[in-house]
């Protein structure tokens, strides 16, 4: 019985860590971009092709924000 006077606070301060952690991340823009990274490694960076690509994209980001 004793021991959940203990575990119990710090199982609230884990779970309070990864709320905030959680926010923090999306507030810092870790999740605007899902699709890109996946994307960029099957094209060849010297590619102009895929530059103008990376610049569209970032184009109709622009004009497209995401909705909060």
């Amino acid at each position: 019985m004793p021991a959940l006077y203990v575990m119990i606070p710090i199982a609230i301060i884990v779970v309070a860590l990864a709320i905030w952690l959680f926010f923090w991340a999306v507030d810092s823009g870790q999740y605007d971009d899902l699709d890109g990274p996946a994307h960029s490694i099957l094209f060849d960076d010297e590619d102009p092709r895929h530059k103008a690509g990376v610049e569209q994209a970032a184009d109709k980001q622009d004009k497209n924000p995401p909705h909060a």
